[in-house]
């Protein structure tokens, strides 16, 4: 396998923001707790990863403490990273995972520097924090006491019911920083779920988890997404899942359609070929050749369909396309503009007029 280094700073255009190459490994490790899965073990160079300007994402910064992830959901759009290292977008993406073992150290040392602003930091939007591995390494809860010692504020994003265990945590966090919390719920139905994304906790689990952050005085948002077409969009199916959303005590909906990205699209199109082929010649006329997004009449007619349902259910509710680059995504980290008319920013650290010049990819660093 490759494993080469990274830069902070450097924006590696290929790749998805914060699964650069990395190099360091320590050693790899099968458990009788984990059947079937490998932990590859690396010391990290880097924690902070800038998001390349090019990308659709909303924030700017991201901690990545795993590469791959034990969800297995076939449709994951960073499948094909794990091409990166000689891994495949399948079977290994779902088994071999990188464990960055000293990322919070990393990150320490990084939010240290004069050079950094305290601006928002995304986690979980590339693989889960709060996968099953977390369970084993525990990597969380010192990446939260770094970011909010230094005075960063941070959201995190998963469907790991992991995030329970550290609730006191990012409670005592959210007095010192901005803590946002999300929670993604694609698929409502158990048996559906069980298949397309085997490794994860039960709808109702992570519906719990919602409820337990509500609790705690989070106002959670759940990300209804992806959205299948012909599985997970009818009215039936989308009106049970809104109620139970609400009754767990979300504040707001995320909602979309399905993406398939290269990697992803090849690995759900075998998964929809084995378990649901009568609709295998419906989901290549709406995803044809290299197209990655349903179309845009498709994406229209789910947002007429879902707009009633959240009017109905008392939710908060957006469409992600409503939110463009440079625009707050509710529920994640956003970056903070010079000027907005989106409301106010809080902001800590260095102002905007004494930051550095951010380094294009060309150069070394960026500190």
């Amino acid at each position: 396998m490759r494993w080469q280094g990274q830069q902070l700073g450097v924006d590696d255009t290929a790749a998805l923001p914060g699964m650069e190459r990395m190099d360091g490994l320590v050693r790899s490790v099968t458990t009788p707790e984990f059947a079937g899965m490998t932990f590859h073990e690396v010391m990290a160079k880097s924690a902070l990863n800038r998001v390349p300007g090019a990308s659709a994402m909303p924030f700017d910064w991201t901690v990545n403490p795993y590469r791959g992830c034990g969800h297995q959901c076939t449709y994951c759009f960073a499948r094909k990273t794990h091409e990166y290292l000689d891994l495949d977008y399948g079977a290994d993406f779902d088994s071999q995972i990188v464990v960055k073992i000293n990322v919070a150290d990393v990150l320490r040392t990084e939010l240290r520097r004069g050079s950094w602003a305290r601006e928002p930091v995304m986690l979980g939007t590339n693989t889960d924090p709060y996968q099953r591995a977390e369970g084993r390494y525990r990597l969380m809860p010192d990446i939260v006491g770094a970011l909010t010692e230094n005075g960063t504020p941070f959201s995190i994003l998963t469907k790991g019911t992991l995030l329970r265990r550290d609730l006191p945590l990012l409670t005592e966090a959210a007095r010192e920083v901005k803590v946002t919390l999300a929670m993604s719920i694609a698929v409502f139905d158990d048996a559906l779920q069980k298949s397309i994304e085997p490794g994860t906790p039960s709808a109702d689990a992570r519906l719990d988890t919602v409820r337990a952050a509500t609790a705690a005085g989070f106002r959670v948002t759940v990300f209804l997404m992806p959205i299948l077409p012909h599985l997970t969009d009818s009215i039936a199916v989308l009106d049970e899942a809104l109620a139970r959303i609400r009754a767990a005590g979300a504040a707001r909906v995320v909602y979309g359609a399905l993406h398939l990205r290269p990697g992803a699209k090849q690995w759900f199109l075998q998964w929809l070929e084995r378990e649901h082929p009568h609709l295998v010649s419906s989901y290549r006329g709406l995803y044809p050749g290299v197209s990655t997004a349903a179309p845009k009449a498709y994406r229209t007619w789910l947002g007429k369909r879902m707009r009633p349902l959240l009017r109905m259910h008392r939710l908060d509710g957006w469409d992600e396309d409503e939110h463009p680059r440079g625009r707050p995504q509710p529920g994640l980290a956003a970056r903070a503009p010079e000027s907005s008319g989106l409301g106010p920013i809080r902001r800590t650290g260095i102002p905007a007029s004494a930051r550095p010049r951010v380094a294009p990819a060309s150069e070394p660093t960026l500190f």
